[in-house]
């Protein structure tokens, strides 16, 4: 292991790197079930064959992607299909439904042709260096601004849409939102009605008793402090559930299949490319789609890259971190792995920043996370019980920590302080640190021409803010 990860030459030691894998691992073991379920309508689209599928792809891609980068980049970042990508992978089978009126499964695989392109577009940018090249035109106020932006974004997910829960009619209500948002509880109890309400307050006493939990442990100096506190919020969750809300927190384990649905997968992904399908929407469209793929994939990746880098102090003066090609390689291959098997764009997760606050600094982090991905094939069922509050609690420590990066900024310094205020801002909302990224680019560019310092500016950050400009304005 030693001689493998170099854990000595990093400050780290075995137990460390598992238990911080296995941190990331519990932080983000939710996009084994929401993938398939984002993908697929929760089953309706494409049936459960697809479902199934689907599931199938995620876990391999995800253990596939991670093991690059555990051996080619000794990294501690964990991949998996990105959200918000994934959301818009979906949105478009669905417009090619409309539009060529082929079935859903039909229009799946032409879809999974774009993500195909887009990953082996993204291994030759990435053995030519290029996507380096493109995180070095990145202005080092932005990318020192990444890392608290990305915290923002990790509190907004910590106490919104993680730990969100559905009334009668489906309908999604957000911890954030539609608990601390209302004037009164009973607001949010009519809402939900007399379960659901119960759910929701169980949801908020977890994440934040798990919360304190992680914070008092940390304070300690205690290895493992998130993952002890994901645990503990998780059993008193499960405690809560069976007295106040009559369930057995353990009912998904008793029918569960424990299989992996192999022939599923044969039958509708594996290899299953429609380029004729794809083509039925037009050239220009299919162009169209696979540029905005790429462009919101790269600086996703990069932005998790840099954020998390630099929280883990793996970023030179400079703000670019060793062997980025070889993380940004890593991520090329899960993608172009994920549409082989069957699903949407594989990104580096903003969760693995869960697993560097824990000590995780080599590949071994990612590489027990790996493991854990590629165990869910079999034991899939058990990622269904761990709830959403006690990710939620490691989410929101982690994403304060983080805001910590702020100190670096020169916050009398406006070429620094707009983007980056930008990015704050954006990130968050539009759920994608890509966008961020993007606005604080066209930000920082048009406040350096205006106070007459154009000319510091480099080409390709010109092109890049161009590049943002469109899609924002012309291809959203």
């Amino acid at each position: 292991m030693e001689k493998l990860f170099k854990l000595k030459e990093n400050g780290t030691n075995v137990k460390t790197e598992l238990i911080a894998g296995l941190s990331t691992f519990m932080t983000m073991a939710y996009i084994i079930i929401l993938n398939p379920n984002l993908l697929t309508g929760f089953g309706a689209d494409g049936g459960q064959s697809l479902w199934n599928a689907v599931f199938l792809a995620t876990a391999l891609s995800s253990a596939i992607g991670t093991f690059c980068m555990a051996f080619l980049a000794n990294k501690p970042f964990a991949m998996a299909p990105g959200m918000g990508l994934n959301s818009f992978f979906a949105v478009v089978v669905t417009n090619i439904v409309a539009i060529t009126g082929m079935t859903y499964i039909e229009s799946f695989q032409a879809a999974l042709s774009i993500i195909l392109v887009e990953g082996l577009i993204f291994i030759v940018l990435s053995v030519f260096k290029i996507r380096e090249k493109i995180v070095q035109a990145i202005p080092l106020g932005i990318r020192l601004g990444i890392a608290p932006a990305i915290g923002i974004m990790l509190l907004n997910i910590g106490l919104g849409s993680n730990a969100g829960v559905y009334d009668a009619n489906g309908q999604a209500h957000y911890m954030l939102k539609d608990f601390f948002g209302n004037l009164t509880p009973s607001l949010t109890q009519d809402a939900l009605g007399g379960t659901e309400y119960k759910r929701m307050v169980l949801y908020v006493i977890t994440a934040f008793l798990g919360l304190f939990i992680i914070i008092a442990l940390a304070h300690k100096k205690i290895t493992g402090s998130v993952l002890i506190g994901m645990i503990a919020a998780s059993v008193i969750y499960w405690a809560g559930q069976a007295i106040f809300l009559g369930e057995d927190p353990f009912a998904k384990l008793k029918d569960a299949s424990w299989m992996p649905p192999f022939g599923d997968m044969a039958d509708l992904t594996l290899f299953k490319f429609n380029f004729e399908g794809l083509l039925e929407i037009g050239w220009l469209s299919a162009i169209l789609m696979i540029v905005t793929f790429c462009m919101i994939d790269m600086f996703d990746t990069i932005g998790t890259l840099v954020g998390t880098a630099s929280r883990a102090n793996m970023i030179d003066e400079e703000g670019n971190m060793p062997k980025m090609k070889e993380a940004l390689l890593s991520d090329s291959i899960g993608t172009t792995v994920g549409a082989c098997t069957g699903t949407s764009t594989v990104t580096t997760f903003v969760e693995s920043a869960a697993g560097v606050e824990v000590g995780g600094r080599t590949g071994l982090t990612a590489l027990t996370t790996a493991v854990l991905f590629a165990a869910c094939m079999f034991i899939s069922p058990i990622t269904q019980i761990i709830p959403a509050p006690a990710t939620s609690a490691a989410l929101i420590y982690v994403g304060v920590i983080m805001l910590a990066g702020l100190k670096k900024i020169d916050f009398d310094d406006m070429t620094q302080m707009l983007p980056v205020a930008l990015m704050l801002i954006a990130m968050p909302i539009s759920g994608s640190i890509g966008h961020g990224i993007g606005l604080g680019l066209i930000g920082y560019t048009f406040i350096m021409v205006l106070t007459g310092k154009a000319k510091k500016v480099s080409l390709l950050t010109y092109v890049l803010s161009l590049l943002f400009i469109v899609k924002f304005f012309l291809v959203v």
